[in-house]
């Protein structure tokens, strides 16, 4: 059993990163945490050492570039405090950084440590910390001066925690003007925080696992963010991990007409791109699919880039689709997405949240034009959308996407991301002129999962609800916009 908790990996306290680590640090290790000033370095630092207080673990912080207050307001504005966590205070005074004082504090014998060095062995001796916090290197650079003698005062430290039972962060801002990889050599683990400037927005912050002896670990960059209460890390989706088996029975929209287009429904474990021009009814019919599920018991999530969530239920509940009721009976939640405030990990996450811990069965994007526009300098969206659809169909979800198209009439529309060849369907909704008046046709061009009407019909959007009429044999270049009829008849939708 003693055996057993030796072995144990050491958890963060941090549930993203301690995913991304497959559960923790390998225990009584050296590990180098480096970033940028500013990247969230000291907060991930206190998460760790406070994880180890829960667990009645002994933690110490040694200091040389921040005092015990400015610890203390760092901890007060998570909302913590370090009782329990013993801070040694070690700041070089003015007689440390003169050039004879750091030639006698670091002086190149392999044997002999510098008085600062033994200071802090000497108080790790006397606490006998399980975790401890080293802040910075970077201030042991500046006083070593030499290469030489800084690399010997880091091995130094490692060799001195070798056998002491204890796992050590040591923190390192990057301000070596030259790309200085010893550290890495040295430690047994190594994890790289960035923090990036948007041209708008908020800055993203990602972390990425540049070395970690021994142990299984995600590879690639994880979105992070600090907010109050610490760091909160977004691992990476890798939809292989992800499996659950599911009933791949239709999910029908309550709409008979819409379901014999579809040949009975969408299938579970499936996705559908819902295309066409601005206004055409495409988030419509995405929130009649909710509805549909929210009726049936079932749990759906909407986020929503480019709609209020006021406007959408003012909007639905006008063409009498009941969602108000079902958001208020917590089977629908509506998440309205702050463009100039997303990441892509934070986004998968928050789907993934959804299925994982609300059991969302339908899950919609609307649109993809926001979720792009969102995040204009990332690279490899679809590639990341690819991920996600993936993952949700591995969790037996329906997924719904919106895009919308620029253009009103013709079949020439363009679309600003080719997302039909991810989707399991795809359902073309079109304007088209007849009579004087401009009318709405939807058809299915696509389905993956099994058969599906080829035909078109018409799509009426009133008070009473969302209506599909007949297929609409009596015409033919519905697509171009600008239709001929075959025959004087009307079709039944379009009779006032």
């Amino acid at each position: 059993m003693d055996d057993h908790k030796a072995n144990a990996a050491v958890a963060t306290g941090i549930a993203g990163l301690d995913n991304i680590l497959a559960g923790g640090f390998t225990p009584n290790r050296i590990y180098l945490i480096e970033g940028d000033p500013g990247s969230g370095k000291t907060t991930l630092a206190l998460q760790y050492l406070l994880e180890g207080r829960a667990k009645g673990e002994k933690g110490m912080y040694v200091s040389l570039s921040e005092t015990k207050e400015e610890l203390e307001g760092v901890a007060h504005s998570h909302g913590w405090n370090l009782d329990g966590i013993h801070c040694y205070e070690l700041l070089p005074s003015d007689e440390n950084l003169t050039p004879d004082g750091q030639s006698r504090l670091f002086h190149p014998s392999e044997v002999e440590l510098s008085d600062t060095t033994r200071s802090i062995l000497s108080e790790v001796e006397r606490q006998q910390p399980t975790r401890i916090v080293f802040d910075s290197l970077s201030e042991m650079r500046l006083l070593a001066q030499h290469p030489l003698r800084y690399r010997r005062q880091v091995l130094a430290l490692k060799q001195f925690f070798i056998g002491k039972k204890c796992t050590v962060l040591l923190l390192d801002d990057r301000t070596a003007s030259d790309n200085d990889l010893q550290l890495h050599s040295l430690a047994h683990g190594v994890i790289s925080l960035e923090h990036v400037a948007q041209e708008y927005g908020a800055e993203r912050r990602r972390l990425r696992v540049l070395k970690m002896r021994g142990r299984p670990f995600r590879g690639g960059f994880h979105d992070f963010m600090i907010r109050t209460g610490g760091l909160e890390v977004f691992p990476r989706l890798v939809a292989a991990e992800h499996h659950r088996p599911f009933d791949a029975d239709p999910a029908k929209s309550g709409i008979a007409e819409l379901d014999r287009l579809t040949g009975g429904g969408l299938h579970r474990g499936t996705s559908a791109l819902l295309m066409g021009p601005a206004g055409c009814g495409k988030s419509t019919i995405a929130t009649q699919y909710a509805v549909a599920a929210a009726e049936r018991g079932e749990r759906s999530v909407l986020f929503t880039f480019d709609e209020s969530v006021a406007t959408l239920i003012m909007r639905t509940e006008g063409l009498g689709i009941p969602l108000r009721k079902h958001i208020d009976a917590g089977r629908i939640r509506i998440q309205q997405v702050d463009p100039g405030e997303l990441s892509p990990g934070e986004f998968m996450y928050s789907i993934r949240r959804a299925v994982e811990r609300e059991a969302a069965r339908l899950v919609v994007v609307d649109s993809l034009n926001g979720y792009l526009n969102a995040m204009p300098e990332e690279r490899f969206l679809t590639i990341q959308l690819h991920e996600m659809l993936t993952y949700l169909g591995q969790q037996g979800v329906v997924t719904l996407m919106v895009v919308a198209q620029r253009g009103l009439l013709g079949s020439g529309m363009q679309t600003p991301v080719d997302a039909s060849y991810l989707a399991d369907s795809v359902i073309a909704l079109r304007y088209f002129e007849a009579k004087g008046a401009l009318r709405r046709a939807i058809s299915v061009v696509k389905k993956r999962s099994g058969a599906h009407e080829d035909t078109l019909r018409e799509l009426s959007l009133r008070r009473g609800g969302v209506k599909v009429g007949e297929p609409l044999h009596e015409f033919h270049g519905i697509m171009s916009g600008i239709p001929a009829i075959t025959r004087s008849d009307e079709p039944p939708l379009a009779r006032r």
